[in-house]
């Protein structure tokens, strides 16, 4: 394939470096979140289409858990009856039955485990891609001035590593929860209705182990959020270093040391987080798996302390009790472990809701309307001002008192300095991001009042950064018109000059054009991104410095390609290069964020001023410099 990485596709293009700044920016992003009010009760929200299968759940779980209790009462019919009857002969019949009748119990409690275990398995993970799916699309909807905030591998940890990270919980919680509850209780009364006195002795010291799990519980939380945030900055890390673009910035400058020892930092962080998040509570079940362990010893000096005072416990009785008590400290370790899990989770789902809780700044009002055809092609701005939302009250607007009017079929051109506020008009005009003051109108329309969908709909953009997806050609065109056939996609590529080329590949529309579409070059990819809009067909076109990174060559193709795409509709075209837009119909010259000339470039030129200034200025710069020679 023709092209490789060239045009913009070269080191620097994207790449950034996770800093005490970035990180102390994000901080301030997630304070800027409401805070999460009745946390437990929306995580229970979560669960809500999902009754009829909870309900059935529930009933296994009780099933389950009232079934694993009575074998331990059949065991002491079985020593009572059975082994050691008041005759003094074993009563074999008696005891086959009972031991026929546990193991019926044994079967029956593992299949309804299989089955409750699919049942939770499936409400778990459908409550978490059901909150990954809406996470993702709540992110869609949020303006631009969000993602310019906030780094991708940030936002990606929180779809990722937050979401992830509460799916195993929940996948268990019904179950474990109801379940352990159900047998700890069911043991307890089973171990009153064996002996009251004993029960005593071996629940005294419960309500102490469920204190220090609390605190346990409060520690482990705080280390998850620890967790989650370093988590953020390795996968902002790997985003950052692993793209096309940082690979190649860190060969350019042989920073590859560098990187490594910034993602090697950060992980020595990450393994020291987990170590102490898995190593926090690990003394605690230590000391509880030693009193549980210890209880049945108590239990026979107990029982030895009632036969002395003529109490009566039988051994049917003694061996029952350690049974049921035994049995009990699997669900008892069970839920004091679920209940330190829902406390972590609950910590991973204060950053989830984080997100969800924040509100789009630009939305669409609910009297909003479509764009109306009559006037389709029409753009204005009417003294707009406009500042961009993380520049401080200080800060010089972008925009000041900018009025102008475009009309249907026009070509207009924005031209200027660097930094004189031309691609932000090319922001406000699809909403973007709103006016300070002033009114942008598009077909007659304050922008404000219009759907989102229906003005987005009509306008075509062609940027100076041209992102292709990782997908075929076809894929690629196939964004803008998901229904488009072949012959649709080819005349778009006839028309924006790249039919020929791709025609050229071995695996034509097939081709796979790589990340970012790095296997073409600069002006292939241009073309493609003018092929794409074509297949919109929208009613305005905006060219943001479509041509201002390539070279001579490639320009003068996507020229073409670009007055093929700008003919019959409203064209806005932000200009660097004054030789791309001196036929355009209405030239408006910005500068300081305001614009201080408009007309055709004839007449620009003849008034002497800025733009003459800058023409000239370009001129002169296309002129070959002589080279001195020594000796001459």
């Amino acid at each position: 394939m023709r092209g490789g990485p060239g045009g913009r596709g070269g080191p620097g293009g994207g790449h950034g470096r996770v800093s005490v700044r970035d990180s102390e920016a994000q901080r301030l992003i997630n304070e800027s979140a409401p805070k999460v009010p009745h946390l437990l009760r929306r995580i229970g929200e979560l669960f809500r289409p999902y009754r009829a299968k909870l309900t059935l759940t529930i009933v296994l779980v009780l099933i389950s858990a009232g079934l694993s209790v009575l074998p331990p009462l059949l065991t002491k019919q079985a020593f009572d009856i059975g082994l050691f009857p008041s005759s003094g002969t074993p009563d074999f019949p008696v005891l086959l039955k009972l031991v026929a009748a546990m193991v019926l119990l044994w079967v029956a409690s593992a299949g309804l485990g299989v089955w409750q275990t699919f049942l939770t398995a499936t409400v778990g993970n459908r409550v978490m891609g059901a909150l990954r799916t809406r996470l993702f699309g709540h992110l869609q909807s949020m303006e631009l001035a969000f993602f310019t905030k906030t780094k991708t591998g940030v936002i990606q940890s929180r779809l990722q590593n937050d979401v992830g990270g509460v799916a195993d919980v929940l996948s268990n919680t019904v179950s474990s929860v109801i379940g352990n509850t159900v047998t700890v209780l069911a043991a307890v009364i089973s171990m009153l209705v064996l002996s009251w006195q004993l029960t005593i002795v071996a629940v005294i010291l419960l309500p102490i182990l469920v204190i220090a799990q609390r605190r346990v519980g409060q520690v482990r939380a705080r280390i998850a959020t620890k967790t989650q945030e370093s988590l953020s900055d390795m996968t902002s890390i790997t985003q950052e270093a692993l793209s096309v673009s940082g690979i190649l910035l860190a060969k350019s400058f042989n920073q590859q040391p560098a990187e490594i020892a910034r993602y090697a930092k950060e992980n020595e962080n990450q393994i020291s987080l987990q170590v102490r998040q898995q190593m926090s509570g690990q003394w605690f079940f230590a000391m509880v798996g030693i009193f549980l362990s210890v209880i049945p010893a108590v239990i026979y000096l107990a029982a030895a302390w009632l036969l002395l005072r003529d109490i009566p416990v039988t051994a049917g009785t003694i061996v029952a009790f350690t049974t049921v008590q035994a049995r009990l400290t699997f669900p008892l370790l069970g839920l004091l472990r679920v209940v330190l899990d829902l406390q972590t989770s609950q910590a991973l789902f204060s950053r989830i809701f984080e997100y969800l809780d924040l509100h789009p700044a630009i939305a669409d009002r609910k009297d909003a309307r479509a764009v109306d055809k009559a006037q389709l092609g029409r753009v204005e701005f009417d003294n707009v001002e406009f500042r961009y939302p993380d520049a401080g009250p200080e800060t010089p607007a972008t925009l000041k008192s900018v009025s102008f009017t475009i009309e249907p079929g026009q070509y207009a051109a924005f031209v200027g300095p660097s930094g004189a506020g031309k691609t932000t008009v090319s922001y406000l005009v699809p909403r973007f991001h709103d006016v300070g003051s002033g009114r942008v109108l598009f077909a007659g329309t304050d922008v404000r009042e219009l759907q989102q969908d229906s003005l987005v709909q009509n306008i075509g953009i062609v940027s100076q950064e041209t992102y292709l997806f990782h997908a075929t050609i076809a894929d690629n065109l196939r964004y803008a018109k998901p229904d488009a056939t072949l012959d649709e996609l080819v005349q778009a590529a006839r028309a924006a000059n790249i039919h020929n080329t791709i025609d050229s590949f071995p695996d034509g529309y097939d081709t796979v054009v790589g990340e970012r579409g790095y296997r073409l070059s600069g002006g292939e990819k241009q073309r493609i991104a003018i092929a794409r809009v074509l297949l919109k067909d929208p009613a305005v076109l905006i060219l943001d410095e479509a041509t201002s990174a390539l070279d001579s060559v490639s320009e003068r193709s996507v020229q073409g390609a670009l007055d093929t795409a700008s003919r019959g509709r409203t064209t806005i075209a932000i200009a660097h290069r004054l030789s791309t837009v001196i036929n355009a119909d209405v030239i408006f010259v910005v500068d300081a964020g305001r614009v201080v000339e408009r007309g055709t470039h004839a007449e620009l030129v003849a008034a002497g001023g800025v733009y003459a200034n800058l023409f000239a200025e370009q001129s002169r710069s296309a002129l070959p410099t002589p080279v001195a020679v020594d000796g001459d």
